[in-house]
């Protein structure tokens, strides 16, 4: 009777047998891939959890012996094991704020000529300049920015600043001080230019994703350019603009030998943005295959898990953001 019924039906079970296989085979490879995946997910949090172990023991002998006050003081003297941590956090934490001051308005303006202005036989080289600023080395940048860009400042530059701003009651103290050409200041221009390329990059993407039907109908409406970027393009793109400002966060956080090179490597916090300054990364560059000592080398690790800590709270913030804009969208 069974056979009969396969035959009525017109499969047979060879033909069953055969599908079941296949069936079968593509179950396999799902599963495999799930847990692929899978594990590729928990390797990353197996991978970052050892960095944090081991930046945690390693920096445990310095944070016993100075506690909190490794954060507050800034005292750095090898000599007498004396470390503290806020010259470092200090310059680092102005050198990027003064990168993305200069580097978010100027990457947003250069996607918008890009999408929105830009003839179409000058768009491409544009493009591939700002990628190929990406692909420089960071050293090439330091290097370039030593003994070309600071003689520049020194030169050219920081007198007629520190001139200008002379009797300004904010601004003179900022701005004060012999012209070194080397600082603070300098290392957060060599920041700004290599997050350019990055912001401008995912800037250009996500404003060439918004739809046209909706500037369209902007234009339609009698817009000026400028409203539809500021009333359409932006808010439309905004989540992936505030990604790509954030990936530039990062990398002038995390940045070391271009910033090396330009920013002086002095261990004090100056008023003005044309001293020489450090910062967390250019310390632990500089002195770390110097260092002498048990305490030392845990003062230079204890530098790297607050340089950790900080990209940490950078991200999380960015991501609280995006989950506010996404829950004011959906």
């Amino acid at each position: 009777m069974v056979d009969v019924a396969w035959q009525g039906t017109g499969v047979n079970q060879q033909d069953v047998a055969r599908r079941a296989k296949v069936l079968n085979k593509l179950r396999l490879g799902d599963i495999l891939f799930h847990q692929l995946t899978k594990a590729a997910a928990i390797l990353v949090l197996v991978l970052l959890g050892g960095v944090i172990v081991s930046l945690l023991l390693g920096a445990l002998p310095a944070l016993q012996e100075f506690g909190f006050s490794f954060v507050t003081t800034q005292s750095w003297n090898p000599v007498t094991d004396r470390f503290g941590a806020l010259a470092p956090i200090y310059g680092t934490i102005i050198t990027s704020l003064i990168a993305m001051l200069i580097a978010v308005p100027l990457g947003l303006l250069i996607a918008m000529f890009l999408t929105e202005l830009c003839p179409m036989w000058l768009r491409r080289p544009i493009g591939i300049a700002i990628e190929l600023l990406a692909g420089i080395p960071s050293i090439i940048y330091g290097i370039w920015g030593l003994f070309v860009f600071a003689p520049f400042l020194q030169a050219h530059v920081q007198p007629r600043v520190i001139a200008a701003f002379e009797n300004v009651p904010v601004l003179s103290t900022l701005f004060e001080g012999p012209p070194f050409g080397i600082g603070i200041l300098t290392a957060g221009l060599i920041l700004a230019i290599m997050v350019l390329p990055f912001i401008t990059s995912i800037s250009r993407d996500v404003f060439d994703a918004v739809p046209a039907v909706l500037k369209e109908a902007a234009y339609g409406l009698g817009w000026t350019q400028w409203e539809v970027w500021r009333y359409v393009v932006l808010p439309f793109a905004r989540i992936g603009v505030i990604g790509g400002i954030m990936l530039g966060l990062g990398r002038a956080l995390g940045e070391t030998m271009a910033v090396t090179f330009v920013i002086g490597n002095a261990h004090r916090i100056s008023t003005s943005l044309l001293a020489p300054g450090t910062t967390i990364s250019a310390t632990i560059a500089n002195e770390f295959t110097e260092a002498v000592g048990d305490l030392y080398t845990s003062s230079l690790i204890a530098l790297g898990l607050i340089l950790f800590f900080i990209t940490f709270v950078v991200l999380a913030i960015a991501r609280y953001l995006l989950l506010r804009v996404q829950r004011r969208i959906g």
